[in-house]
Order: C-alpha cells, then structure tokens, then sequence
C-alpha cells in the first residue's frame, strides 16, 4: 500500500532490506562475540565479580541509595524546569518587548553555559553565601545547575511547539472575542502539548543522565557516584559499569513508554469530535420534519423554515 510519504517495498526492495537486515544481525552479533571475549580473556567475567549484584548488601548500601539520590535530584528538576521553561517560553511570543526581550536574554545566556559549569557556580555559591550544610549543597548545586540549563532548553521546546501551530488557531481565537492570554491557555498550549512532547520526554531524559555530572564533580551520592563507592569495595569496575548503565538504560526506557502511551493517548482524544449518538437520538431524528437529518460528524441538522 502507497502513500503520499510512503511507497511499499517491490520485491527487488524487500530483498535488499531483507539481506540488510541478515548483515546487521551478524554485525550485531560478532561485535557481541567480540566483547564477550575481550571481557573473558580480562577476567572480567568471573563470578566473584558479579556475586555482589545479587546479594542485598551491595543494593541496600550502594545502588539504591544512589538511585534514590538520582530520582530525587532528577524529580524536582523536573518539577521546577518545567513550569519554568513554559513560562519564559511564552514570555518570549509576548508583544511587549520590556517582557519579549529580558525573557530572550535569560533564555540565550542560560542555554549558552554548560550544565557542569552552572553546577559548579551553583556549589560555589551555596558555599560562600549561604547556611546550607555541606550534606544539602550537593543536592542543591545539582537542581539548580540542571533547573537553569533545561529551563532555557525547555523554553525554546515551548516557543517552537506553539509557533508550530497554523496561524489560523490563532485568527479564528480573536475573532471569537478571546484575549491572547485564552487564547494561549485554552487553544494553543493544549494543541502544542502533543508537538513538543517528543522534544520535552528527550530533555526529561538528558535530566536524568546529567545528574551523574553531579556525582563526578560534586560528590553528589547519586547513582554514579555509589557506584565508585562499590567498586572501590569489591573491585569490580566494570561490572559495575554496566550493571549501571542497564539501571540507566531501563529507567529512561520506563520515562519514554511512559511518555509514548501519553502521547498516543493525546492523539485519540483529540480525534474524537462532536457528541456520539445513541441509537434511540438517531431513530428521534430520523422522524424529523423536512430539512431535519443526520450531517457527517454527528451533527443534527435543524429542519428548515417551510413557511419561506
């Protein structure tokens, strides 16, 4: 079946695709092979070193502790980088430019500095101009560095999603009577959330990985970080490494599927239009008077003035 964006295979295609397909496989497998070896042949995979990961000792002391720490630290960036972004991104289609022009600034200078660099400044001034216990810095000096950065990301995700939008939503809003800030609430944010759900579920993701930065830099005991703890304690670097990166890899999967549900569940709202008739409204209707009936839609068309 074609498509305006899409032809089917011919049988030349399905081929190349199939023997493709094959190729990647024993790509994907000999490069397995390969690594498998290479960790063999270090030592790497005997059992003293992957013991740990099924005692609870190495999970109650070192692991979850530390993922605890990731999910917290990651949690409230979220919680703080998303309102905050959505606000500077309107902030930067408003009309007046004493508004338009400080929320491009903040936005620009932000987006501009690493997040690693916010966070060290962060730490920095948690330490010469405040009270904070050094137990509470870290964990500060993380959110705020991560807040700032995926804020003015987060604001350009909004910018763009409603910018998106056709101009007529826009038009079709004023000549209703509606002010631009219900037009902003009720037409085009709930119509922009389904566009930038993709771009804000990859930044959501980049928020949970860069709370590692903390760790290295910072000390900051997230997940990372009592990973090197645990290390230190059974020597075993790399498989810790990677009983880590899978820790990552499955939390970031749950945030996407999450997201993906979310957004499919968006789409079918937003294709249901009209009010559903039962089956005793459509026999009522069809004993309308003439001009009465049933429209595409599901719309009841009112009878006409026969006395015209």
């Amino acid at each position: 079946m074609s498509s305006v964006l899409y032809d089917a295979p011919g049988p030349r295609a399905k081929r190349r695709n199939t023997i493709l397909t094959v190729a990647f496989v024993v790509m994907l497998a000999l490069l397995l092979w390969w690594i498998w070896r290479v960790l063999d042949d270090k030592g790497q995979l005997e059992w003293k070193l992957w013991e740990p990961f099924i005692t609870s000792q190495a999970w109650d002391t070192y692991l979850l502790p530390g993922l605890a720490n990731t999910l917290k630290a990651a949690g409230l960036a979220m919680v703080i980088a998303l309102p905050l972004g959505a606000f500077f991104g309107i902030a930067r289609l408003s009309d007046h430019r004493w508004i338009r022009i400080p929320a491009g600034a903040v936005v620009e200078f932000f987006r501009a500095i690493p997040v690693l660099l916010l966070m060290l400044f962060a730490f920095q001034f948690y330490v010469r101009s405040t009270g904070l216990s050094t137990e509470y810095r870290p964990l500060y000096a993380v959110v705020t560095g991560l807040v700032l950065y995926n804020a003015s990301v987060l604001a350009e995700v909004v910018r763009a999603g409603i910018l998106a939008l056709p101009k007529g939503q826009t038009e079709a809003a004023q000549a209703i009577g509606l002010r631009k800030g219900q037009t902003m609430s009720t037409i085009l944010l709930p119509q922009a959330v389904t566009v930038m759900l993709p771009a804000i579920v990859s930044q959501l993701v980049v928020i949970v990985k860069d709370t590692a930065l903390g760790g290295v830099m910072l000390t900051f005991p997230e997940l990372l970080n009592s990973r090197g703890t645990l290390a230190a304690n059974y020597a075993n670097v790399v498989p810790s490494f990677i009983v880590v990166a899978i820790i990552f890899i499955i939390l970031n999967f749950l945030i996407t599927s999450f997201a993906s549900w979310l957004e499919g569940r968006l789409r079918r709202g937003k294709k249901s239009t009209g009010a559903v008739l039962g089956p005793a409204a459509v026999e009522g209707t069809a004993s309308t008077g003439a001009g009465g009936g049933l429209l595409p839609g599901g719309v009841v068309g009112g009878g006409g003035d026969s006395g015209n």
